[in-house]
């Protein structure tokens, strides 16, 4: 794969679970992830699975996204593609990036259109 990003080929997978972002006061069982910085705690969890204890806020209904591909590290302007053809259908993202791939959450009610957008581009969008 060059530098640049390209869309041949490439597949995204839609999870099956509906998953929350949570604020969180730490981490939580059976998360996706869990970003820890200075400030606060957010945790990715199916929403089923939230520990009410320790959560602080959480938004719910979020659908996972996750690009079924590698990414090499110096690849430029994949997600930059991906948020500007989601946002020109007015779609927000919540973004995570893993070692070598990378990965969305898009509303629940947005994921016929998110998908939509994903094949315009070139993936091929499995899981719905």
């Amino acid at each position: 794969m060059t530098n640049e990003p390209t869309f041949r080929e490439a597949k995204a997978h839609v999870w099956k679970e509906d998953f929350a972002i949570v604020k969180a006061k730490k981490p939580m069982v059976g998360a996706f992830a869990v970003i820890k910085d200075k400030v606060e705690t957010t945790v990715v969890i199916d929403q089923t699975k939230i520990n009410d204890k320790d959560a602080i806020k959480a938004e719910l209904n979020f659908k996972l996204i996750t690009f079924d591909m590698v990414l090499p590290l110096g690849l430029v302007g994949f997600l930059a593609k991906v948020a500007k053809a989601l946002a020109e259908k007015k779609i927000s993202i919540f973004s995570i990036a893993a070692y070598s791939t990378d990965h969305i959450l898009v509303k629940k009610d947005k994921i016929g259109t998110a998908a939509k957008a994903l094949e315009k581009l070139g993936f091929e969008v499995k899981g719905l």
